[in-house]
């Protein structure tokens, strides 16, 4: 018999005070030899822990008995040889799984459940259905139902802008929706019916339970667990399927009988070739950058769409408060113009502004005949290997599209000398911000990046000239920041907005300027800008914080010329530290320093 019982389960009620069940309920869990993880929130239960059967069950027992609303708690079992989880932890959460929607709550609305044997039937008379897998992208990889359509995302808080891109036809066809083991679901539902899928039904239990009443039979592959099994069989037990050490990808037999599998160091796809191989491919990609740029892609007129996706906050407002409220710097004249002009569509036909929006749509905004400002394609690769590129940006050059920019663009250029692969970037710079830029080959490394940047894992350094001589060698700036765009564009110190840290170091004083070393500790939109501006220290060539008078003396000739609108300001990502998403190892990128800060003593 198996040594440990593994317990999933969840349940949406209304619980009171979580923080006040947080300590009991961990106590009682590691008295039980239990592991795992608990997580609790206003609205409700998400538990999936392991220990041995008897105390397992005696802890479970209590738990249903411990608050009112748990006594229905439902749970999944299966067995292991092995404990699946390092330790025991009991978080309190907004929510139990994270979605971001105001106004969905399982605990009083939800999609009809259909039982597994009932999917089954429908499954084995050929029953016209649409199976949509609401699943990260890497578990859809290990396996899932035949036919279905995967929604296409590497974390679930994206699903509120997925469903926004599935085919309008799909509305009108009965969805069966699934997950690993049905709380996914619960949330997706609602929404998926505000969006106007009428018909939509969630496989109760979901992928677990229906390997349990009904086996493998329509499904493909095995179903990927967050756990040490890495991923479960149709009989429930581990597939035999490896989890790569360094990289956490998941590995097939084949795979670890590859020659670039080394046991806790590599894997085949977090393998990195020899240096002068690595070497040639940046040579490549040079000769690929300067083919792509010349000329621009946007030097020639084509219409151009940039989508509009509506966040949750915007439901039941019309179109044009929703697009106003996003855009306040564009003004209603701009609004108006283009809704007369048919430039806002969706599914390729041109709606009204006074149109009710749901949290989740996308609609489309046409630019027709579109010719692009000139920029900057003299893109640097500084690094490359089978998860990141780091790119030093020049400037002028866009991140995204937006404004008038659709095709000249850093993703943009990027993705034509990547093709096929669609890079995601982790971060962004200001179109006139230089330095460095990292960008994920897959979105399952970006996820990993992304969450070692907001829980402040990943360390930038920037340089930034500024107007005057500042006195201190230290300091720190902690203003918060608005949430909204300003009139013009940027954002504006504010009490009530976010939180923002910046710790700044006198490099080098000039006769009226001074370079400064810039760390933002926290990453709002244009902080380093705002906090010197607000400093009373301008960066050199900031239009838009209250600079631009001159250039500065750039430590040599000090010609106090004017600063030509377009030109890159005085800004640059130097560094960026971080560990590697595949190697678990330190790793650091650096941009060499612009001319206006190429002869400075570094010191970093």
């Amino acid at each position: 018999m198996p040594k440990y019982l593994n317990l999933a389960a969840y349940l949406f009620f209304p619980m009171d005070d979580p923080g006040r069940w947080r300590e009991e309920i961990k106590r009682r869990a590691m008295l039980a030899d239990l592991r795992g993880t608990v997580l609790l929130s206003p609205e409700g239960i998400n538990l999936f822990v392991a220990g041995p059967t008897e105390s397992t069950r005696e802890w479970l027992a209590w738990l249903k008995t411990s608050q009112e609303g748990l006594a229905s708690l439902e749970t999944k079992e299966s067995w292991s040889d092995h404990q699946p989880f390092n330790r025991m932890l009991v978080r309190l959460k907004k929510e139990i799984i994270s979605f971001g929607v105001e106004g969905i709550d399982p605990g009083r609305e939800t999609s009809p459940k259909l039982a597994p044997a009932q999917l089954k039937r429908w499954l084995d008379e050929g029953r016209d259905i649409t199976l949509l897998d609401v699943r990260n992208d890497y578990e859809v990889e290990v396996g899932t139902f035949e036919g279905a359509h995967p929604i296409g995302i590497d974390h679930f808080r994206h699903f509120p802008e997925a469903i926004g891109k599935l085919p309008e036809e799909m509305k009108r066809r009965a969805v069966v929706m699934f997950c690993t083991g049905g709380i996914r679901c619960e949330k997706a539902g609602p929404l998926m019916h505000r969006d106007g899928f009428n018909n939509v039904f969630q496989l109760d239990g979901g992928i677990l339970k229906y390997f349990e009443e009904c086996g493998g039979k329509h499904y493909r592959g095995d179903c990927f667990v967050f756990d040490k099994r890495v991923a479960l069989d149709p009989s429930l037990e581990p597939s035999g399927l490896t989890l790569c050490f360094a990289c956490q990808a998941v590995l097939t037999p084949d795979e670890v009988a590859s020659a670039q599998y080394v046991f806790e160091q590599s894997c085949p796809r977090c393998y990195r070739e020899p240096d002068d191989v690595v070497r040639g491919q940046l040579r490549e990609r040079s000769m690929a950058i300067a083919a792509a740029i010349n000329p621009l892609p946007g030097s020639f007129p084509r219409d151009n769409n940039r989508p509009i996706h509506v966040p949750g906050r915007f439901d039941g407002l019309t179109l044009w408060q929703c697009l106003t409220q996003m855009h306040p710097h564009l003004g209603n004249d701009y609004w108006q113009a283009e809704f007369a002009s048919g430039h806002i569509r969706r599914a390729g036909e041109s709606v009204v502004a006074e149109r009710i929006v749901r949290g989740g749509e996308r609609y489309d905004h046409i630019f027709p005949a579109t010719v692009e400002p000139p920029v900057s394609g003299e893109i640097e690769v500084l690094h490359e290997d089978e998860a990141i590129v780091a790119v030093n940006k020049p400037a002028p050059l866009p991140m995204h599209p937006s404004g008038r920019y659709h095709h000249n663009t850093l993703t943009a250029i990027l993705n034509r000398v990547y093709h096929p692969l669609v890079l995601k970037p982790i971060h962004r710079l200001d179109r006139q911000t230089t330095g460095v830029v990292l960008l994920a080959k897959s979105k399952s490394i970006a996820h990993r990046v992304q969450s070692q940047l907001e829980q402040g894992g990943i360390e930038k350094i920037y340089l930034a000239e500024v107007n005057g001589c500042v006195q201190q060698e230290y300091w720190t700036c902690q203003l918060p920041i608005g949430h909204e765009a300003t009139a013009g564009g940027g954002r504006a110190i504010d009490a009530l907005g976010q939180s923002a840290e910046t710790r700044f170091r006198v490099i080098q004083r000039r006769s009226r300027t001074t370079l400064l070393e810039a760390i933002p500790v926290t990453g709002r939109t244009n902080q380093i800008r705002l906090h010197l501006a607000a400093e009373q220290f301008p960066i050199i060539g900031d239009r838009l914080y209250g600079d631009g008078e001159h250039d500065g003396d750039g430590g040599a000739d000090d010609t106090a010329q004017a600063v030509p609108l377009d030109r890159p300001i005085h800004l640059h990502a130097y560094r960026v530290r971080m560990i590697h998403p595949l190697t678990q190892q330190p790793i650091s990128f650096t941009a060499p320093p612009p001319d206006w800060a190429r002869n400075a003593p570094m010191q970093m």
